[in-house]
């Protein structure tokens, strides 16, 4: 089980790559659905254009809950 303090290095460092949207960067954690929509909600605020739809693809990929209709 991760811990849901992800804000601790130490919590983060015990992720997978795979548990980030942008796992280059280690950047938007969604190892749970909770998480993926912080993820969302983040990177719409701080991300670019491209971050953002990298973003939402991984989230919806991981969790089709979430995908977004058009």
């Amino acid at each position: 089980m991760v811990s849901k303090d992800l804000s601790d290095p130490a919590n983060r460092k015990r992720l997978r790559k795979s548990s980030f949207a942008l796992p280059e960067e280690e950047k938007y954690p969604i190892p749970d659905i909770e998480h993926a929509r912080n993820a969302l909600a983040r990177v719409a605020q701080h991300g670019s254009a491209a971050e953002q739809k990298k973003v939402r693809a991984a989230v919806e990929k991981r969790y089709p809950s979430l995908k977004k209709d058009d």
